[in-house]
């Protein structure tokens, strides 16, 4: 028998995943800003404020970089069936995860990112076209 290659998903999935992961991040860098906070006493000087930011911004990268590379999928992506991998279907690797967490951050941060799966012929999110990745339905679904 001859393995079918892993569909993609509907763009509609992979937003609701999206808003979900907003959620759920929402979470950790609350968390992650008490420990800051609580280390370095509110309210922080101005100073701080970008060591403040940058430390937000690695612990998001931290997040989603560890998860992409352990799996494929952060906790909202296995609950919509998700998984990143790169375009031949194999795990990522550590410079690809990284390239596509940056591409994300420009991308979805600017709103094209997101558009650009609507003219895709393959229907992929423009840091994925750009980072060489994909998102495939998991074998959940």
């Amino acid at each position: 028998m001859i393995a079918r290659p892993p569909e993609t998903p509907s763009i509609r999935r992979r937003i609701a995943s999206m808003l979900y992961e907003a959620l759920l991040l929402a979470a950790v860098l609350f968390i992650a800003g008490f420990v800051f906070t609580a280390i370095f006493h509110s309210p922080l000087p101005p100073t701080l404020r970008y060591v403040f930011q940058l430390y937000l911004l690695l612990v998001t990268a931290t997040y989603f970089i560890w998860y992409w590379l352990h799996g494929g999928q952060t906790l909202p992506m296995k609950t919509w069936h998700l998984r990143i991998v790169r375009t031949d279907g194999q795990p990522l690797r550590l410079k690809q995860a990284c390239l596509r967490f940056l591409l994300a951050l420009i991308g979805v941060g600017l709103g094209f990112g997101i558009l650009w799966a609507l003219l895709d012929r393959e229907r992929l999110f423009w840091h994925d076209r750009m980072a060489g990745t994909k998102v495939v339905m998991s074998n959940g679904r």
